[in-house]
């Protein structure tokens, strides 16, 4: 099947979960004023965030606060052949499309996302960057805050995001193995430090590996989302 050129803006669609994100909401659209289709769906904000999607170009969907619902929501509105599905505290490499165009080009390759530098100080944020680095490299299993990208029509075939609130994206990856690889881009995404800020990085890290090993055990995802 050949493919239009993901190198070209024009080319995707963007979709954006967000709750509350009004601070974090313009530096991301302000980076998303191409030809690119950009849908922004909200689990429910009071914070202005719909008024300022709608405002920066964005299509705006209404949906409920379950992140893989937002999610699946928003692909299923989606026009373009390439979808990027990314956080609202991301800020993109000034050459995004370009840089997943370089892995996506391959036909063994399913998905991709970037390489995660978290916007804070300390050699614990940047051995936590090292982790995630050495995870998507021997093990592909990106999360969602690196942004993942893929065909829509890959997106088709392995079901997409399913609607539950919790451990949407590493469900995803895992069924994508069954058409390609998962690889990273050769760009990183920056992300807020606000998540390992209000726990600490460790007992962040260790609270989210918790969580996971449950799932793989086979706790309910609303479950664990009450833990969360």
């Amino acid at each position: 099947m050949v493919r239009p050129d993901p190198s070209d803006r024009s080319q995707w669609s963007v979709v954006i979960p967000v709750l509350q994100e009004a601070q974090q909401l313009p530096s991301l659209l302000a980076q998303l004023q191409g030809p690119e289709e950009v849908w922004v769906v909200d689990g429910g904000s009071r914070d202005g965030s719909g008024q300022i999607a709608r405002s920066m170009g964005a299509h705006w969907l209404r949906s409920a606060a379950s992140r893989g619902v937002q999610l699946r929501l928003g692909a299923a509105q989606a026009t373009r052949p390439w979808l990027l599905f990314l956080h609202a505290d991301a800020r993109l490499p000034s050459h995004w499309s370009s840089a997943l165009a370089r892995v996506l080009h391959d036909p063994a390759v399913a998905a991709a996302a970037f390489r995660l530098r978290v916007n804070g100080r300390g050699w614990k944020l940047r051995l936590l960057e090292q982790l995630v680095d050495w995870r998507c490299r021997c093990r592909g299993l990106p999360y969602g805050d690196q942004g993942l990208a893929m065909a829509a029509d890959v997106y088709q075939r392995s079901g997409g995001y399913q609607p539950i609130p919790l451990m949407e994206d590493l469900e995803l990856v895992q069924r994508l193995h069954r058409h390609g690889r998962v690889v990273q881009a050769p760009a990183a995404v920056q992300v807020s430090a606000r998540r390992w800020q209000r726990l600490g990085v460790w007992r962040s890290s260790w609270r989210n590996a918790q969580l996971r090993r449950a799932w793989r055990q086979g706790v309910p995802i609303d479950q664990l989302a009450g833990r969360y």
